[in-house]
């Protein structure tokens, strides 16, 4: 079973460029854990000091969000897409007048 996993510019600075790689991963956890071996400084920014993976990361499958596909527990079928998404926050605060 192999599965393609998509990252945007911001996390593929962490894997020397690479946009998107083929995964063994058979659902998030290990692929979170494949991170730990292939490509240490993506786990540093997508997972948390429990190994969990961090809020502001969006994880999709086939462009479901996998929070309403079954979290953690989702299992990964051979030929899916894994997006990993950050989150974009920010602005400014301007004073009212």
């Amino acid at each position: 079973m192999s599965v393609k996993v998509i990252l945007p510019t911001a996390l593929a600075r962490h894997t020397d460029g690479q946009k998107s790689f083929d995964s063994q991963a058979g659902d998030l956890p290990g692929l979170l854990a494949e991170f730990d071996v292939k490509f240490p400084a993506l786990a540093k920014n997508v997972k948390d000091e429990n190994g969990k993976l961090r809020r502001f990361v969006n994880v999709y499958v086939n462009d479901e969000d996998i929070r309403f596909l079954g979290g953690d527990a989702h299992q990964f079928e051979d030929g899916d897409e894994i997006m990993l998404i950050p989150s974009i926050a920010g602005g400014s605060c301007a004073d009212s007048a």
